[in-house]
């Protein structure tokens, strides 16, 4: 079923976090943070949402490395219900698919509740100052689904509102005023885990 994101309240800080990848790597927050900020994206391997964004979103990844801005994707799906997101295949997803970013597993889905994280993708922007400053979608782009039929499915994926809001950022100038939630797969929470705010 097809969720849309919270929308955290911006200013909100960045909540820390230490997970590790498929392969036991550690990474924390401070370590993931780049000069210019940082961006977290909550992605899944299997959710059509976040399969259809992918080239676009590595290859902003790879552009905006290059200008200083950090970038973590992040999976919380439970794998026992969902094996195919599970640490093994996260790291055959992530090196098939050429990831320049570290990919780490929200094991007791810690991470995706102090975040709010509802779907994936949702995306999360944070400035200099560890303060977020954009909460919502990639862009206007939608995968053609039984949840997702509308004229948006027929638009490119340009990530032209994250786009927007990290060059406001690095520029130090005002971000876009509106900002739209993103649509995605629902987090699939363990049994018992939904957090209150759900």
């Amino acid at each position: 079923m097809r969720h849309e994101s919270l929308m955290l309240q911006l200013g909100t800080p960045a909540p820390d976090f230490t997970l590790s990848d498929g392969d036991g790597v550690s990474c924390s927050l401070r370590d993931v943070f780049g000069e210019k900020g940082l961006l977290v994206a909550f992605i899944s391997n299997h959710c059509p949402f976040v399969l259809h964004l992918l080239p676009g979103l590595l290859e902003f990844a790879r552009e905006y490395q290059q200008k200083g801005l950090g970038v973590v994707a992040v999976s919380s799906n439970d794998s026992v219900q969902h094996p195919e997101d599970g640490p093994d295949a996260m790291v055959d997803f992530g090196r098939k698919n050429g990831f320049t970013f570290p990919y780490l597993y929200d094991e007791d889905q810690s991470v995706a509740d102090a975040y709010r994280a509802v779907c994936t993708p949702d995306f999360f922007l944070f400035n200099e100052q560890y303060e977020l400053v954009y909460c919502g979608q990639f862009d206007d782009s939608r995968p053609f689904t039984e949840h997702s039929q509308g004229p948006r499915t027929q638009l490119p994926v340009t990530g032209e509102s994250l786009r927007s809001a990290v060059d406001a950022m690095i520029a130090g100038t005002p971000l876009p005023a509106l900002q739209y939630p993103s649509n995605g797969c629902s987090i699939k929470w363990k049994p018992g885990r939904e957090p209150g705010w759900w």
